[in-house]
């Protein structure tokens, strides 16, 4: 089969055969329809990650946000055939730890970071081996197409875990996102669903532009003011609920002081190379006004059928975020220019 392979850190990766994947007993091999290019994809591609143990090796097939049809199945899967069509989640749970089973398998300590490790071969492949199927694979809706589907993967699925389900936004909330990438732009149409009031906020006005579009109510121009004065003028007091979307220190420290008093920070972004995982804090701010610090990723394959009855029903279309289809042939460019933020919205393989 084809794939795109990390070959060296920072340098383009290759698209070359490699061989097919075999199903393991508790596994299903997918024909890859569409697979996201998200910024965790640059990430891996740059060889961030070392201060948490989390770089990919070289050799690595990378994409993490895959949709696909199930073209072979292992002896002990039972509620997977061909044909199925499935999406799958970034961090892939083993079904049987006290996580998964308590519905938090994407915390499992046992699990595996599709794309991110050798034991889980990325989607920017032909063809994708899901391992622990039975838990992993999430049956898509008939009809929803694969391209709108590989966009859940990583960014919608994290988005609505941490609004709908870490996060506690009531309707009327004011949610402020920093960063209107790819992330940031679900976590506005997903607050927007879920009856937020949502300020926006990046640098770009391109991207804040498509923010207004999926229903922010107000915008910050991160360049040329300043964040958490602008929001909290702009929300009466400042935001219930905060995203930092992007993962660099100005963003995180930006959303913990745009909060109004007793409001809720979620960490959803990744750190670089200049923070290497640490980012310092205003604790004595935090503690004066009892603001809460919160993680979240991925969401647990178990709530994806919650995810899929929004969108069936019209209330969520992660469609909208989609703004570009591409080819695997143009895979390396695209990732190197997330890294250039010359990227809007969604980006979405769907020729193999």
């Amino acid at each position: 089969m084809r794939a795109a392979v990390l070959e060296t850190h920072g340098e383009a990766l290759s698209i070359r055969s490699v061989p097919d994947p075999d199903p393991d007993d508790h596994g299903v091999v997918l024909a890859v329809e569409a697979c996201g290019i998200c910024r965790s994809d640059w990430h891996a591609w740059a060889g961030h990650g070392e201060w948490v143990d989390d770089v990919p090796p070289e050799g690595q097939i990378l994409g993490h946000e895959p949709a696909g049809r199930v073209i072979e199945t292992g002896s002990d899967v039972d509620t997977l055939v061909e044909g199925d069509r499935v999406a799958v989640p970034f961090c892939l749970g083993d079904g049987s730890c006290p996580h998964c089973l308590s519905g938090h398998g994407n915390v499992c300590p046992n699990g595996l970071g599709l794309g991110f490790e050798p034991d889980a071969p990325g989607a920017f492949a032909e063809l994708l081996h899901v391992p622990f199927a039975d838990y992993n694979a999430a049956r898509l809706p008939d009809s929803v197409r694969y391209g709108e589907m590989a966009a859940l993967g990583c960014r919608y699925v994290t988005a609505y875990h941490a609004l709908a389900h870490r996060a506690t936004l009531t309707p009327g909330s004011w949610v402020a996102v920093h960063g209107c990438g790819g992330l940031g732009l679900s976590a506005i149409q997903i607050a927007r669903a879920l009856g937020g009031r949502v300020v926006a906020v990046d640098v770009r006005e391109e991207a804040l532009r498509k923010a207004r579009d999926l229903g922010a109510h107000e915008t910050v121009d991160a360049g040329a003011e300043a964040v958490p004065e602008a929001i909290r003028e702009r929300t009466d007091g400042g935001a219930d609920v905060s995203l930092d979307a992007l993962g660099i220190a100005e963003t995180c420290r930006n959303s913990v002081r745009s909060l109004a008093r007793r409001g809720q920070h979620v960490q959803v972004g990744l750190t670089t190379e200049d923070e290497r995982g640490e980012v310092s804090l205003p604790t004595d701010y935090m503690v004066g006004r009892e603001l809460e610090f919160l993680g979240s990723r991925g969401m647990p394959p178990t709530r994806y059928g919650e995810l899929f009855g929004l969108i069936e029903t019209g209330v969520l279309d992660p469609g909208a975020l989609v703004t570009r289809e591409v080819s695997l042939e143009e895979v390396p460019d695209r990732i190197e220019a997330i890294g250039r933020y010359e990227t809007v919205g969604i980006e979405v393989v769907t020729s193999f």
